[in-house]
Parts: C-alpha cells; sequence; structure tokens
C-alpha cells in the first residue's frame, strides 16, 4: 500500500459487484488500523479466557465450602461429589452449547458469539453470589446451583475456541503458535485472581464470616471483570478472511450447514484433536479444580494450599507464552510428543508428593507439573483451531474442544475424589492420568492434524515494527 493516491482510471463497462467486495474486504488496513486491530483482538479473547476461568476456578477452590452451603450435612464426601457433579453439569452442555454458539459464529460472525458468551458466563457466574443455601430453600438451593452452572457451562461453551480462532484469524500466520500461548496463558489470569481475592479474604475475615458471607463477594466480583471484556470486544471487528467468507457466502445464497459438514467431512480431525489434547486437559482440571482440595485432605491447610495454587497461576502464563514461542521455532509435532513424554514420567510422582507429607515436596512437585501442563497448551490450541476450514471452524473448535474437555477433564475432580477413596491414595490417579498423557504423546508422535506445523513452513512477514497481517 502507498499514501499515495493512483491517478484516475476509467471506469471499466462491466463492474462485477460481488468481487469487488470481496477484494475490498481482503484488502489489508493501513498498518497502524491493523496494530490497533490486532492488539485489541488479544485483549478481547485474553479478558474472555479470564472471566471464564476465574468461576472455574472459584468453583473448584471453593469446592469444601459450597459442599457445606448448598447441600445437606451428614457425610462430608457426598456433599464434596455432589459439589463436583455441579461441575460435571456445566461441563456436560457444552458440547451441545458450543455446537450451537460455533454454528452461529460460521453463520454471523465470532463478534456476535463473543458478546453472547461473556454476558452468559457472567450471568451465571453473579448469580451463584446471591443464591440462598440449603438451610434456607431446602432442595432448591441444590437444583438453581446447578442452573447457574448450566448458564455458565453454555456461555463459556465456545468461549475458548471462538476467541482463539478470533485471534489467530487477526494475527500473522508465522506466529500462530506464540498468539495461542497468550490465550492459554490468560486461562491463568482468571483463577491467579480468584485464587489471591480468596486468600485475602481467608486469612483476613474470620471463617465463620468466611463461610457465611465472604465467599459470596468472589463471584459478585466477575461483574465488574466481564463489564471491561464486553466494552472492548464491542469495538472489534471481523478479520478480513472471515469477512470474505462470510460474505461470498451471502452473495451466493448458498444455504450454510457447518455441524453437517464438520461432522461428516472432519471427524477424523475432531477425534485426532481430543486425543491429542486429553493429557492436558485432564492436567488443568486437577490444577485449577482439584488440587487445593488434594492438598488440605492431606493436612496441608487451606492457606497454605492457597498459596501453591497462586503460584502455579503464576508460572502457567510465562510457561505457555514459551512454548507458544518454542513450537513456532522448532515445530508443534516435536513440543508435544516431548512434552507429553515427560509428562508421563512426571504424573506419578507428582501425585506421590502430595502425600509425602511435606510441604515444600508437593509445592515444587504442582508448580512443575503446571509448567508442563501449561508448555504443553500453545500448540494444542493451534489444532484445536486450524485443523478445519474457515467456513466451518466455529462449530468444529467448539464442539471438539468442549466433548473433549467434558468427557476428560470436567471428570478427572469427580474420579480422583472416587479414585481416592476407593484406594486411599492420590497416586491411584496418578496412574490414571500417566495412561491419557501417553495416548496424547501418541497421537503427537503419529497422528498430528498437519495445520499444527503450517505456521512455521510458511514463509515469514516482512520486516517491520509490528507483523502484519496475514494476506490471503
Amino acid at each position: 500500500m502507498t499514501d499515495t493516491p493512483a491517478p484516475p482510471v476509467p471506469p471499466p463497462a462491466h463492474r462485477d459487484t460481488a468481487a469487488d467486495t470481496t477484494a475490498r474486504s481482503t484488502a489489508p488496513p493501513p498498518a497502524d488500523a491493523a496494530n490497533t486491530s490486532w492488539r485489541r483482538v488479544l485483549w478481547a479473547a485474553m479478558l474472555g479466557n479470564a472471566v471464564e476461568w476465574y468461576d472455574n476456578a472459584l468453583y473448584g477452590i471453593l469446592a469444601v465450602v459450597m459442599s457445606r452451603t448448598f447441600f445437606p450435612e451428614g457425610d462430608g464426601t457426598a456433599a464434596l461429589i455432589s459439589t463436583y457433579l455441579g461441575l460435571i453439569l456445566s461441563y456436560a452442555i457444552r458440547p451441545v452449547g458450543g455446537t450451537l454458539m460455533g454454528r452461529v459464529a460460521d453463520l454471523k460472525g465470532h463478534k456476535f458469539v463473543l458478546t453472547v458468551t461473556i454476558s452468559l458466563m457472567s450471568v451465571g457466574t453473579v448469580a451463584i453470589g446471591v443464591l440462598p443455601g440449603y438451610s434456607a430453600i431446602g432442595i432448591a438451593a441444590p437444583v438453581l446451583l446447578a442452573l447457574c452452572r448450566l448458564v455458565q457451562g453454555l456461555g463459556a461453551s465456545a468461549e475458548y475456541t471462538v476467541a482463539s480462532n478470533f485471534l489467530l484469524e487477526h494475527g500473522p500466520r508465522n506466529r500462530r503458535n506464540y498468539l495461542s500461548g497468550w490465550s492459554v496463558g490468560s486461562t491463568s489470569l482468571g483463577p491467579l485472581i480468584a485464587s489471591v481475592l480468596a486468600y485475602a479474604l481467608i486469612v483476613t475475615l474470620p471463617g465463620e464470616s468466611f463461610n457465611s458471607w465472604g465467599w459470596r463477594v468472589l463471584f459478585l466480583l466477575a461483574a465488574p471483570l466481564s463489564l471491561v471484556t464486553l466494552y472492548i470486544r464491542r469495538r472489534t471487528t471481523e478479520a478480513p478472511e472471515y469477512r470474505r467468507v462470510l460474505e461470498e457466502a451471502r452473495a451466493e445464497g448458498t444455504e450454510q450447514a457447518p455441524f453437517t459438514e464438520a461432522v461428516r467431512g472432519h471427524w477424523r480431525d475432531m477425534l485426532r484433536a481430543i486425543g491429542l489434547g486429553a493429557g492436558q486437559r485432564v492436567g488443568s482440571f486437577m490444577i485449577q479444580s482439584y488440587f487445593v482440595t488434594a492438598l488440605v485432605h492431606n493436612g496441608f491447610g487451606e492457606d497454605r494450599a492457597l498459596l501453591a495454587a497462586i503460584l502455579t497461576y503464576v508460572v502457567g502464563a510465562p510457561a505457555a507464552v514459551w512454548g507458544g514461542r518454542v513450537a513456532d521455532r522448532y515445530g508443534g509435532r516435536r513440543l508435544l510428543v516431548w512434552g507429553y513424554g515427560v509428562f508421563v514420567l512426571f504424573t506419578v510422582p507428582t501425585f506421590v508428593a502430595i502425600e509425602s507429607g511435606s510441604f515444600a515436596l508437593a509445592f515444587v512437585a504442582v508448580v512443575v507439573f503446571t509448567v508442563l501442563n501449561n508448555i504443553v497448551g500453545a500448540p494444542l490450541t493451534t489444532a484445536y483451531v486450524m485443523s478445519f476450514p474457515p467456513h466451518v471452524r466455529g462449530t468444529a473448535a467448539a464442539l471438539n474442544y468442549n466433548v473433549g474437555t467434558t468427557l476428560l477433564g470436567g471428570t478427572a475432580p469427580l474420579l480422583a475424589t472416587w479414585l481416592v477413596s476407593l484406594t486411599g491414595t492420590e497416586v491411584s490417579f496418578g496412574w490414571y492420568m500417566a495412561l491419557i498423557c501417553l495416548v496424547s504423546a501418541l497421537v503427537a508422535a503419529f497422528a498430528l492434524p498437519k495445520a499444527i506445523d503450517e505456521a512455521r513452513e510458511s514463509p515469514a512477514p516482512s520486516p517491520g515494527p509490528e507483523p502484519a497481517p496475514e494476506e490471503k
């Protein structure tokens, strides 16, 4: 592009309106506008991820307190398992919600869907903060809690994949894993905020006050974070490539059926993506929804358990960004094979350390576990999204991500609790997770979607102070 206007050219005798519209939609914007748009989309994606995982982390951190609040007194293990069922419930709705939201994204655009998702997530999260307990309304309390989790799960069902898709389509191709690293890293932002605030209230409020009303403040604080995210998202625009796909479909009057095409034409890629992300999905839920409970049950206390959780979120974000840089330089396949290989060897020792009685040993093990889990997150996110063509990407990515997350990640805390009650040791779940990570390592080695290494093989963009947007 140049700032000097071209000399006037006589208009052609015939003008192809549809082609002109497409050309205009794919023309690169001025550098300043492109850089501003890229940064704004990055913040929009990161803050949305923070809102989603803020709620998930709170639910896991406060599982013990919430089990006492929303379920009848008596069997503490049964109440805790019932509380974790609420976590699973919010993920059970995700494949359905993700399919619906992903289809809407493929038909109406990412910006519209991302406005809907942040609104639903914030309503579901804030509502838990004002929900009466079992002592006040009886059985209606756990029923309403389940309803709040369903609303939150519906909003979160397409949040991560659509936001990541939005970001990757705006950013440069040769840095896609790096951008995915920021997206993964931002999932630690919400839990970090939740953990710090929870720790501050636990150490400053009397135990009775925290258990009766203090924990509710944490859910209510999701509202301002959601409003900021909503404001930023309303000021973003669709990527030129995606606008072109939507405009072409509308101009041609094509009947779009992204779900049908995704399932019929891309089911193998979706299965590979689910297997590829299995180990990391289980690991994420152990970090964000179970490790605090495990540390408390092994006698380390809620305050020290929360300190360990806070550090995992501090180290998680830079580990994810670094993993993205490595994947862009050396290839996503190599990083995933090596990362999962180390993960296979480290899972059982992690749970041995938690039971060791040494807080220092358990602390180090949980932190190293978190670093490994986040390093492989960037190329996984790229695979979730970029394995599919643009016109079905929203549906296919949301479907494979949510099915894997629900079946493997969402059930992990409940399965861990059940295995511990059955065997009397945390190590039993460590063996289960080692097997899951081995499956993911094998998929990475022998069945990795080709799109994962496309970025590394693409030519670098022209030099400049900021990467230029991708042209297609």
